[in-house]
């Protein structure tokens, strides 16, 4: 039960963030649009990040329109309350390929508070040899719409933090969602590019298993990850259908089904 209060709290809070989009701006809110063909504010998304007001108390919706942004971008820390937009996940593309440190490759940083990213393509296609994150989340309260995120190895850097991710799509091989956040993952689609080889979703060294054959699926899911300080995994999946299988009836805390 505390759990699942957890749980529907943390629910709560991601839902309670602020949802911007195009028709509902107030007059408060500042609207920055980028177009690489120069028809916009800015033709770089980072420039429009820099644009925000530091410790800003309002929502500036930034609207991106669709193009291969080829950057490495950070979401600082004094830049909260911004919305991320695209108009669809497959147009508005932001692109990197460094690899190495996991702090340093990722191609998308957020470290700011009550950011939203939506309809947005978030990749780093370094590929195989390295860790190459395409995502960092380190602030709180962080949610995201209907985004793709793609890397190969360690794809979702999901830091620290309250974070929610709805209808997205997350792609990798080993590791590719790891590290100490408390997270929602709902409705959210799970890609493995792997073949004849088991995945792991990773949160720090407590782990998720599957081993599947072929690329894995999970639709229309409820995947709960809580940030631990102690030596199990500890998570609750309901009503999986690993395609090819049985449905999975129930829940599943610490490893055991209940």
């Amino acid at each position: 039960m505390p759990a699942f209060i957890f749980f529907v709290t943390l629910f709560m809070l991601m839902t309670s963030t602020p949802r911007a989009d195009v028709t509902q701006i107030s007059a408060a809110t500042l609207l920055l649009r980028v177009d690489q063909s120069g028809k916009g504010d800015y033709e770089k998304i980072q420039d429009a990040i820099d644009a925000a007001p530091s410790d800003n108390e309002e929502v500036v919706f930034i609207l991106v329109e669709p193009g291969i942004y080829n950057e490495k971008i950070v979401v600082p820390a004094d830049k909260p309350f911004i919305t991320l937009s695209g108009l669809k996940p497959n147009g508005t593309i932001i692109t990197g390929s460094d690899s190495g440190n996991i702090f340093e490759s990722a191609t998308f940083t957020v470290l700011a508070s009550d950011f939203v990213g939506q309809y947005l393509t978030i990749q780093n296609t370094y590929g195989l040899g390295a860790k190459a994150v395409a995502l960092r989340v380190s602030g709180d309260r962080a949610t995201f719409f209907g985004c793709r995120i793609l890397s190969y190895q360690d794809t979702l850097l999901d830091d620290t933090g309250r974070h929610y991710y709805s209808n997205c799509y997350i792609e990798g091989a080993m590791d590719f969602i790891f590290e100490n956040a408390a997270s929602l993952f709902e409705v959210t689609y799970f890609s493995n590019q792997l073949l004849e080889v088991s995945f792991t979703y990773a949160l720090k060294r407590r782990y998720i298993n599957y081993s599947p054959t072929k690329g894995v699926t999970i639709k229309r899911d409820r995947v709960y990850i809580p940030g631990l300080q102690d030596n199990s995994a500890r998570c609750s999946i309901e009503n999986i259908n690993v395609m090819g299988q049985e449905p999975i009836i129930g829940k599943w805390l610490n490893g055991r089904s209940s």
